[in-house]
């Protein structure tokens, strides 16, 4: 099968930190090319695949200080994407509500994988394009109201095999947190947590240009650099040290996260986590088995000390069997297939498609 990814700009893929779009995209190309499809991945040019690459910048463009207008490099992106849609059998996007009328512009299908929120202004054009192919992340994040036209559910998923696992935290233990510092992360509950219940909290993530603010108000002045620690961005080791080494990771949410790849990433290092419970969090914790979902602050202090005690080979044992890269892959794959299949039925004719061949 001939696959166009779409990739967003503003990270390479994989990315070197923190980046959970673009650490899907570039998993999911490599395990494609793996099983014998034709990839081609259109992403920013110092990005690294078994895919072939197409580039409009040379690099991410949250690197280019020179970059000021980013939607141009986007339109110039999806200009590249669309020229070449005829080359393909399917294209998948995954940069949101921006490609919708590229989409409906050629005869090739247009699969958009949900990765972000709805908003009253991008909800028009998701209105406007409903009858487009939209896979969602978790059933939690679709919306019915907006009656899109949603074929699948497709969990993101990891390399297992990349994550260390720790049957044990160190001692003496502490609290990780680890993701994008911001008020939607709720990094600011983490401490709130920490103080509460007196346990040490390693902080670990990026803080973006409009979460500055909020990181010099909310956050700063309450890092002692003995219990609450700033760690700054970390890379894929790093993270799966902080979270494999500690008791438990803190997931205490204030928005409908579509999925949360830190859960995953911790509980496959052996990590339990505590989550608000809201959004995608039901579906990613077993709850009471590899974690616990919270309705307070108070919750999520009392849960702690039951949280240690929980098996951490379950941790990592129900991330090998629902958040696999193999899973998602195959997740995908029965997409691309169903909605190929789709529109040879309804055209009644439909170009030939390369079968898939396993590696």
């Amino acid at each position: 099968m001939r696959i166009a990814q779409i990739a967003p700009l503003w990270e390479r893929v994989p990315p070197p930190a923190y980046g959970g779009v673009e650490l899907v995209v570039g998993l999911l190309c490599n395990e494609l090319v793996k099983r014998g499809h034709e990839v081609t991945l259109f992403a920013s040019g110092d990005s690294i695949s078994l895919a072939k690459l197409e580039w409009v910048h040379p690099r991410a463009l949250r690197l280019d200080n020179s970059v000021k207008e980013y939607n141009i490099y986007e339109m110039l992106h999806l200009s590249r994407v669309y020229e070449k849609a005829a080359e393909f059998d399917v294209i998948h996007s995954h940069i949101g509500c921006v490609a919708l009328p590229f989409a409906n512009l050629v005869k090739t299908p247009t699969i958009h994988t949900l990765h972000g929120i709805f908003t009253p202004d991008n909800e028009k054009l998701y209105a406007y394009s409903r009858q487009q192919p939209f896979v969602s992340i978790s059933d939690a994040q679709r919306e019915a109201r907006l009656n899109l036209n949603c074929v699948g559910t497709v969990y993101n998923g990891i390399d297992v095999s990349a994550f260390k696992f720790y049957e044990k935290p160190q001692d003496p233990p502490y609290l990780a947190f680890l993701g994008r510092v911001s008020p939607e992360k709720g990094t600011h509950l983490a401490i709130e947590i920490a103080k509460r219940s007196g346990w040490q909290l390693k902080i670990a993530g990026k803080v973006d240009v409009v979460d500055r603010l909020y990181f010099e108000q909310k956050i700063k002045p309450h890092i002692d650099g003995e219990q609450i620690q700033f760690l700054g961005e970390a890379n894929h080791v790093q993270k799966n040290k902080l979270m494999g080494n500690a008791a438990v990771t803190l997931f205490p949410i204030t928005w409908r996260e579509p999925f949360g790849l830190v859960m995953v990433e911790s509980m496959v290092s052996g990590t339990p986590v505590i989550a608000m419970n809201l959004g995608s969090t039901t579906e990613v914790i077993a709850d009471g088995k590899t974690g616990f979902l919270c309705d307070s602050l108070e919750e999520c202090v009392a849960a702690i000390e039951p949280a240690t005690q929980l098996d951490r080979y379950t941790c990592r044992q129900h991330v090998i069997d629902k958040f696999s890269v193999q899973e998602m892959t195959s997740g995908y794959e029965a997409v691309y297939e169903k909605i190929l299949a789709e529109r040879f039925a309804h055209n009644g004719h439909s170009r030939p498609v390369r079968r898939m061949q396993f590696a």
